[in-house]
């Protein structure tokens, strides 16, 4: 049995064990669903949205031009779906709404997953200090309202000789780090087996090749059952519209990313898709003080993470619900 077949049991190729390969993310290929929510609030919405285009008097070019592409967005098929000249035609025209609502350039990415890699992330506990610099980072990366306190990364504060993850404090204001405490950062696990991904009824949200969970921001309905699903509190509901100051906007962004969203979605932790793809470290990792994050290729048997995963204690959290989350812990 290989290294891999040992860490994620459920990829093991035994029969009647072994799961339907996932929809293609490359060539545009269909997937198979009956008729979703999502089908009926088009044709329903279609019918209002036809209505208001005919009727609607635009006082400006750009307001003409934004009606148009927001016609286009709603008949948008899910990215799965699409073909890669659709996904750079959505990409073209992101990247135009953004010059004409924001009156900034955007760069916005369709960067799919490489062959031969895996992505996973390991914490050191004996390093981690608290400082919450990765939320922070994090925060900035992905264009995250700091009104709205939305952020992907928690930080617990728990008492030593206890692990009790649901006793701790996030939300601590007092200098870093307290004598008695150790510090224990909690993020999207992006599970091999997500709980999330099979109850959404619309498919917003899946696994890619590379093993991030992801989600169409397109075709999320904001119903919230990922939320309820995931046992590692990864979902954030969009309660509002975010709001990002041009200055503070981070330009570089992938579509299955840190591009803007709307109010009513779901968000999370997406593994810095737009940097990770290209050969970076996420945000989160490039910005901790102490070296305690770890992020790498689990398939690579000379990267660091792999390391970590052969010659110390690893562990993962909830493990017993057989989720199989690409997120390691180990101490020193």
């Amino acid at each position: 049995m290989g290294f891999f077949d040992w860490l994620f049991p459920a990829r093991r190729k035994a029969a009647g064990t072994e799961q339907p390969a996932p929809p293609s993310t490359a060539g545009g290929g269909s997937y198979n669903r009956s008729v979703s929510r999502r089908d009926v609030f088009k044709i329903l919405g279609g019918a209002a949205l036809t209505a208001t285009a005919c009727s609607t008097p635009f006082s400006s070019k750009e307001e003409k031009e934004l009606a148009r592409i927001g016609w286009e967005e709603f008949f948008q098929k899910n990215y799965r779906e699409m073909t890669q000249e659709e996904r750079d035609q959505v990409v073209q025209r992101l990247e135009q709404k953004a010059r004409l609502k924001r009156g900034v350039n955007v760069n916005i990415k369709n960067t799919p997953p490489q062959e031969g890699v895996l992505f996973g992330y390991a914490i050191n506990l004996s390093t981690c200090r608290g400082y919450r610099d990765c939320v922070k980072a994090c925060m900035l990366e992905n264009n995250l309202d700091e009104e709205m306190a939305m952020q992907y990364i928690r930080v617990f504060e728990i008492k030593k000789g206890k692990f009790d993850v649901e006793a701790g404090e996030a939300q601590y204001g007092h200098e870093v780090p307290a004598e008695g405490n150790f510090y224990l950062p909690m993020q999207c696990m992006h599970c091999e087996e997500p709980p999330c991904v099979p109850v959404c009824p619309v498919g917003a949200t899946w696994k890619e090749e590379d093993g991030i969970v992801v989600v169409d921001y397109n075709w999320c309905i904001g119903c919230r059952y990922c939320e309820a699903a995931c046992p590692y509190w990864a979902r954030r509901f969009n309660w509002q519209e975010p709001s990002i100051p041009n200055e503070k906007l981070n330009r570089d962004q992938h579509y299955l990313s840190n591009r803007d969203r709307q109010k009513g979605v779901m968000e999370k932790c997406h593994f810095c898709v737009h940097r990770t793809r290209e050969g970076r470290q996420p945000a989160c990792a490039e910005a901790c003080p102490t070296g305690a994050r770890i992020f790498g290729n689990l398939l690579d048997p000379d990267s660091e993470i792999r390391w970590i995963l052969e010659n110390k204690k690893v562990f993962r959290l909830k493990e017993e619900l057989k989720t199989e989350p690409k997120f390691f812990y180990f101490m020193d």
